[in-house]
């Protein structure tokens, strides 16, 4: 085998790791999920592409239920997180609601 071959034995799926060998799933954080819900509402602004075709596409009602999604988390979380994480939620959704309204206009 070459080493090429190797190196491509070693590439992983999209949105998957190499961990032990094996290609799997990154670890649940909560972190990773509040920007898991933050590249959505942004992908529903028409600020991301479409990883498969390249197009832009703009969802404003998307793009709200997702902000709607965070603001839930954040009321049922509320004193069970720590700074960090508070911080980035608080920081997330600031950011999506500013930009929610000026889409909204």
């Amino acid at each position: 085998m070459m080493a090429s071959e190797g190196a491509e034995c070693n590439k992983c799926p999209e949105g998957q790791v190499l961990r032990d060998g094996k290609c799997v799933m990154p670890e649940v954080t909560f972190t990773a999920f509040v920007m898991s819900l933050n590249t959505a509402a942004l992908f529903h602004f028409g600020e991301l592409a479409d990883p498969s075709t390249g197009k832009i596409q703009k969802d404003i009602v998307l793009a709200k239920h997702t902000i709607d999604t965070l603001n839930l988390l954040q009321k049922k979380t509320q004193g069970n997180l720590t700074k960090d994480e508070d911080n980035l939620l608080e920081t997330v959704l600031y950011d999506l609601k500013m930009r929610f309204v000026n889409m909204a206009g």
